[in-house]
């Protein structure tokens, strides 16, 4: 079966008809592989991106409906993943630059000063309202994302983002407060 369309590939995946969507899969993935593998310049990383192209449109077939193009709309979900990738590592490359010139030799902690720091940021958790909490600790402890937490919770998504907003405003402002160092390295290691 050609599929030329988003339609086609919609009629597909809302039919269960694994077998073609497979074939598609395999049709696709090595060029989808090799278009993520010119920008992100890693194998597993690339071939991470496009897998999760795919699983994408198995689990939500809906947003296929009115494509008039497949590979056109494969190649572009494929390349943009790839960007927020790389803007993704960006973003996490100039947050650990921001906390190593945090440290200069009067500020590095040791294990006890570092425990101390533990324990005032769970105590300040502690305060956050029961809900927030939870929701903080299973995004920040648990490495849940905001998707996995909403349908665990049986809540949206906007509402798991506005917990961890509220719970992120408030930390910060205990926290900064006192302007101290304590602060700021709390802040820099954990609350970004």
């Amino acid at each position: 079966m050609e599929i030329a369309t988003g339609k086609d590939l919609f009629n597909i995946v809302n039919k269960g008809q694994t077998l073609a969507f497979t074939q598609f899969y395999t049709s696709f993935f090595q060029k989808l592989l090799l278009a993520s593998h010119k920008y992100v310049k890693d194998a597993f990383i690339a071939e991470e991106i496009v897998q999760n192209v795919f699983l994408k449109m198995w689990e939500s077939p809906e947003d296929l409906e009115h494509v008039m193009s497949i590979k056109a709309y494969m190649y572009k979900s494929v390349i943009n993943a790839s960007i927020n990738h790389l803007n993704r590592q960006k973003n996490i490359e100039h947050h650990h630059q921001k906390i190593a010139a945090n440290f200069t030799d009067g500020y590095l902690v040791d294990t006890d000063d570092e425990n101390e720091l533990i324990v005032l940021l769970h105590r300040e958790i502690d305060k956050l309202p029961p809900q927030c909490k939870r929701i903080f600790k299973l995004n920040r402890f648990d490495c849940l994302k905001y998707r996995e937490i909403a349908e665990m919770l049986q809540i949206s998504e906007r509402t798991v983002e506005n917990h961890i907003a509220l719970a992120l405003k408030t930390l910060r402002k205990s926290f900064t407060e006192g302007k101290s160092t304590t602060g700021r390295f709390i802040i820099s290691l954990f609350l970004y």
